[in-house]
């Protein structure tokens, strides 16, 4: 007797929301300069990052905001009711409150009736939130999925710092820009999620990240800064990364030919091209993003993802690469049906 085949889950729709606020990254410097006292080179921020522009929340646009902007487009786009969902998954680094599960705010917001809950993995949150989305409906725990994330990281950049060494210690903050994401996951005929692979280096969880709002550090203005080098997070991604490709590679028997589109996490510009230097992938198949919009953090796949939907046909086959603190790294291959 056969054993019955295993269902293919895929991606049936995307959506992506950017708030309406803009700076470039000459205003945004000049408001740190201004809060810090501070005399900055002319275009330092763009010279280091080759980030032109970002986009900011509004002062009552909230994580939550962005992610049911852009699960209204998704499920607008899939032609579903908000209740046609039974599992709903607010994957990010952000969150609007402590407690409860931002999960449980963009639901009241959208009218869905899921199973609601939070995942959180750094600037992986959102494809680790796909592939929990992918097993529970393996598991039979789920049939449709909404996995949504909306990122504010904007909020944890220090506006007056007291000096060049704050400037220092917290500069791969000023990478920063805000965004929403969001993706239908359910059985698809066809394509679908084909393979995915991880590398954990926790040793290393203290290279970056924003230390408050834990119980290591439940209170203080000081602890909700973002802190760290981005030198030091590339090293580690540049140590781990080969062999997670490597692996992929080997196990799939895929390599950058048959991908159509190649999506990476996009801390800064030079950080990208160290990525295309060092693995190959082909700079052509990248959909770059982090020039306009800045680093979003985990809504970055997602909305390279919205961007080039439309142009994929059935068949058409994607690596999405996501870099998170940690460390993590991950990469899904997924193909359109």
């Amino acid at each position: 007797m056969q054993s019955a085949a295993i269902p293919r889950i895929g991606i049936t729709a995307v959506g992506s929301h950017l708030p309406a606020r803009r700076l470039t990254s000459q205003q945004l410097q000049d408001e740190i300069a201004a809060g810090g006292r501070l005399a900055l080179p002319e275009r330092m921020f763009e010279k280091a990052t080759g980030i032109r522009s970002r986009h900011f929340a509004a002062d009552d646009e909230y994580a939550s905001t962005l992610a049911v902007g852009a699960a209204r487009r998704a499920l607008d786009t899939r032609g579903l009711h908000p209740r046609d969902v039974d599992l709903l998954l607010f994957a990010s680094a952000s969150r609007d409150v402590c407690e409860p599960a931002t999960a449980h705010i963009v639901q009241a917001e959208l009218g869905t009736r899921a199973h609601a809950l939070d995942v959180s993995n750094a600037c992986n949150s959102f494809l680790n939130g796909i592939d929990l989305a992918r097993a529970m409906i393996l598991a039979g725990r789920a049939r449709r999925a909404l996995v949504v994330t909306g990122e504010t990281p904007s909020r944890a950049m220090r506006r007056a710092p007291s000096g060049i060494a704050e400037v220092r210690d917290g500069f791969a903050g000023y990478t920063f820009g805000d965004a929403g994401a969001a993706v239908v996951v359910e059985a698809v005929e066809r394509g679908g999620i084909l393979d995915i692979e991880t590398a954990t280096a926790s040793e290393h969880w203290e290279a970056g990240g924003i230390p408050g709002g834990g119980s290591r550090h439940p209170r203080g203005d000081e602890h909700s800064y973002f802190r760290g080098g981005g030198k030091e997070l590339r090293g580690i991604f540049e140590t781990i990364g080969p062999a997670v490709l490597a692996r992929l590679a080997a196990r799939t028997g895929l390599g950058w030919d048959d991908y159509a589109r190649v999506l990476v996490h996009q801390v800064t510009l030079p950080y990208l091209e160290r990525f295309v230097e060092l693995t190959g992938a082909p700079a052509g198949k990248l959909v770059l993003t982090v020039p306009e919009i800045g680093n979003v953090a985990s809504a970055t796949l997602g909305v390279q993802l919205d961007r080039i939907r439309d142009t994929l046909a059935p068949g058409d086959k994607v690596l999405l690469v996501g870099l998170g603190g940690g460390v993590s790294l991950m990469t899904m291959v997924w193909e359109a049906s």
